[in-house]
Parts: C-alpha cells; sequence; structure tokens
C-alpha cells in the first residue's frame, strides 16, 4: 500500500485513574525522525514510544508524537511539610516585617506561595503498568494515522500515474518525430555527401556512401533510449504494486528516465522533438515533486 508521509490522528481515552490523549503528525523527511513529548512523570516511555512506532510500520517522515495524561484519582502521591524549613520561612518574615515595620499580613496562603515549604512524595510508576494503559490508546492513533496516509497515498499514486501516462503518450510522439528526422537528415547527407563526391570528380562508392550516411543517421536515433524508457516505465508501475517504502526507489528511477529524456535531447537537432522533451522534462518534475510525499 502506498503511504504519504504527511498525516494527522488523534485519539483520546479515559481509564479508572487517567485521561490520556495521543497525538501524532508528521511531514517530509528523508528518513524517519521520531520526537516523543510526553508527560513528566511518564517521561522514562519515551525510548519505548519511539521503538514502537517504528516497529509499527512508519519508516520516513518527521514524526511528532505527543501523549498527554491526566491523573484523575489519587495513585498514591503525598504532599508533606518540610518542617523545619517552613519555621525558618517565617521567622524570616517576621524579621523582615520587625525591621521595616511591614503591615502584618503574614497567613497560611501567602506562606504557601514559597513552593520549597513542600516536599511531594511519588509513588515509583510500574513501567510495564504504564505502558499496557497507554499502549491500547497509542495503537488506535497510529492505526488512524496510517489509514490517513494509504489514503493520501492513493491519491498521489493515482496524480503520479496519470503524468506518467502522459509522459508515454509524449514518447510515442517523440519516436514519431524521430522517424520522419532521421529519414530527412538521412536523406539530406546523402545529397550532400554525392553532390561533394560529384563536384571532386572521384568515383562514387555506393557501399561507402550508404556507410556512412548510417553512421551519420544513427546519431540522431533514439530508438536505444527510447526502448530503455519503456523499461523504466514497466519498472515504474512495478514499484507501485510493492509493500515496502517506495519514495527512494522511484527516486532513482526518474534520475534514469531523465538521463534518456537529455539524451534524446541533445542527440536530435529537430524544434519539434525539443519542444516534448521540455515538456516530458516538466512532468518529470511535476512527479519528482509529489514523490517527496511519499514513504
Amino acid at each position: 500500500m502506498i503511504k504519504s508521509m504527511t498525516a494527522f490522528a488523534r485519539c483520546t481515552e479515559t481509564t479508572p485513574t487517567k485521561n490520556i490523549t495521543v497525538e501524532l503528525k508528521s511531514v517530509n523527511n528523508r528518513y524517519l525522525d521520531c520526537t516523543v513529548k510526553i508527560s513528566r512523570v511518564f517521561s522514562f516511555l519515551e525510548d519505548k514510544v519511539r521503538r514502537y512506532v517504528s516497529e509499527c510500520g512508519i519508516s520516513r517522515g518527521k514524526l511528532d508524537v505527543y501523549i498527554g495524561v491526566e491523573v484523575t484519582e489519587d495513585t498514591g502521591t503525598l504532599v508533606d511539610i518540610d518542617s523545619a524549613y517552613a519555621e525558618s520561612y517565617i521567622n524570616a518574615l517576621k524579621a523582615l516585617r520587625d525591621k521595616f515595620s511591614l503591615k502584618d499580613d503574614i497567613s497560611t496562603m501567602t506562606v504557601a506561595q514559597n513552593r520549597e515549604i513542600f516536599t511531594v512524595v511519588k509513588k515509583e510508576e510500574d513501567m510495564e503498568a504504564a505502558w499496557l494503559e497507554i499502549k491500547p490508546i497509542l495503537d488506535q492513533a497510529i492505526a488512524e494515522f496510517i489509514k490517513v496516509r494509504e489514503a493520501e497515498g492513493e491519491k498521489l499514486k493515482a496524480d503520479i500515474l496519470d503524468k506518467l501516462a502522459k509522459i508515454e503518450s509524449l514518447k510515442k510522439t517523440i519516436e514519431a518525430y524521430s522517424e520522419t528526422d532521421v529519414k530527412n537528415y538521412r536523406e539530406r547527407f546523402e545529397n550532400k555527401l554525392r553532390q561533394a563526391i560529384a563536384d571532386s570528380g572521384v568515383e562514387l562508392n555506393e557501399s561507402l556512401i550508404l556507410t556512412e550516411c548510417a553512421i551519420y543517421a544513427d546519431r540522431v536515433a533514439v530508438d536505444e533510449e527510447m526502448v530503455r524508457l519503456n523499461c523504466h516505465f514497466d519498472s515504474f508501475r512495478k514499484i507501485f504494486e510493492e509493500s515496502t517504502p517506495i519514495g527512494r526507489k522511484i527516486d532513482f528511477l526518474l534520475q534514469e528516465i531523465n538521463r534518456e529524456i537529455n539524451t534524446t535531447g541533445s542527440k536530435c537537432n529537430n524544434a519539434d522533438i525539443a519542444a516534448v522533451v521540455v515538456e516530458v522534462k516538466s512532468e518529470l518534475e511535476k512527479i519528482r515533486e509529489q514523490i517527496q510525499n511519499l514513504e
């Protein structure tokens, strides 16, 4: 299945103790560049999430994974007071009040603004238990994410194959022009060669003339390039039937197609063929832009 590298998915689920939200979004990138952002208390799962995403078949793209965990029920976190620090802090406030004759507004809430007074003792999280809570939601998000990628990939495939069909049609036009061009070139060359030999008074050698005409005509013939293009077009369509990521393969094949088109353009001294070659290269560039979105 052809996949795009651009997609977004979001899933939210509520467990007995948590609200969990998972978001995945990606843009184009040559390789897989996965960034995981997760609630600090579960940061120990970052590497596990990164590996798991790769194992699920996401192989290219700049991927951002966000996992938000909101705890809705007490899970054993205790908040205590650092009594020694609190006493020292309150005495310092009183000294500040007395020394500068300040209004006495020392209260529980003003003292509580100093977070250093409190100590938080968190229950040690069980990595496996936390993973088992998060994984089902992550699986849902990944499934939706891949579904979006596949849908977009099918649209890209259809567009690229339409452009390939246009290039194949243009190739046939080049072949028709080339056949006429080679014939005319050979006739012109033969006439000039015969005239030059006649003017010089040298005896005509029909075999030599035909050989020379064939050699020069071959220089503008593009039969070999057209045959190789047919092979490349067949390979192009076969690659689209593969189940593995194809972006890089298509990119390489486009380089080969472009090379044959460039050779065709350099061989032919014909304005009509040159115009078609330019049109083919324009379509190839459009395909190249599209495949940058393929995984």
